[in-house]
């Protein structure tokens, strides 16, 4: 798989471009998202959120957390404890602020880390969530690795990726959208100069669909399911331990 990189020139890893990256833009990446996506994210994060209502989870890992957005939505299954890790203090920092103002401050706590090495003990959470965070791993097969040695046994996991839609004209739309419109208006209202061209690249050297659900079997992960919505803009994939 082809490492994709915010800035395919420099020396620095793909782990340190993502957090700068993620830092610089996180005043702005709510309101984007929400421009940029036409507000469907939220409709998805939804569908991901009723994945977990089976089995109940007390306590949750949103890993690629950002502003905590996922971890917000999954307060709706009355859970225990929410821990929400990423490796950029910027988005975490607003996380904390949404958090608060919705009174779960007492419930959700956000902690700097990497998903290549989680500070957890093994088979410490119920359920394991990630939104359109696999996509930025440095190295996915160890991150994917680290969520299911943290994860208890019988529990699942979600994850929400882009992908790429395959049908007519939805394909075409979706193309110019991805690759014209969106690093535009999203360069002009960030102050990063590639976060928004680096989204759709990191899109389309990402393995998706069976590609995806290859590396999770590899990590051991079982009863996997592939559910692409919105035309298949984006991927709702759950897996249990």
């Amino acid at each position: 798989m082809k490492e994709i990189k915010p800035d395919q020139h420099s020396e620095k890893s793909k782990r340190e471009q993502v957090e700068e990256m993620f830092n610089s833009i996180a005043p702005k990446y709510d309101l984007l998202n929400r421009v940029l996506s036409l507000g469907i994210d939220k409709g998805w994060r939804k569908k991901a959120i009723k994945m977990l209502e089976p089995i109940k989870p007390k306590v949750i890992l949103d890993v690629a957390t950002g502003t905590g957005d996922l971890a917000l939505a999954a307060m709706s299954l009355n859970p225990d404890k929410i821990i929400g890790a990423d490796i950029a203090q910027g988005m975490l920092d607003i996380g904390k602020i949404k958090s608060k103002r919705a009174g779960y401050d007492n419930k959700i706590e956000f902690i700097n880390a990497d998903s290549a090495a989680l500070p957890f003990a093994n088979n410490s959470f119920d359920a394991i969530m990630v939104a359109f965070g696999v996509r930025n791993f440095q190295h996915l097969d160890q991150g994917l690795a680290e969520m299911y040695r943290v994860l208890k046994p019988g529990g699942r996991m979600i994850v929400l990726e882009f992908s790429k839609p395959s049908g007519f004209p939805y394909k075409q739309l979706y193309n110019f959208y991805f690759s014209s419109i969106l690093p535009i208006v999203g360069n002009l209202f960030s102050k990063s100069s590639n976060a928004y061209s680096y989204l759709p690249e990191s899109v389309k050297h990402f393995p998706e669909g069976d590609a995806f659900a290859a590396h999770l079997e590899k990590c051991n992960f079982k009863n996997i399911s592939i559910n692409p919505l919105t035309f298949g803009t984006c991927t709702l994939y759950t897996a249990d331990k």
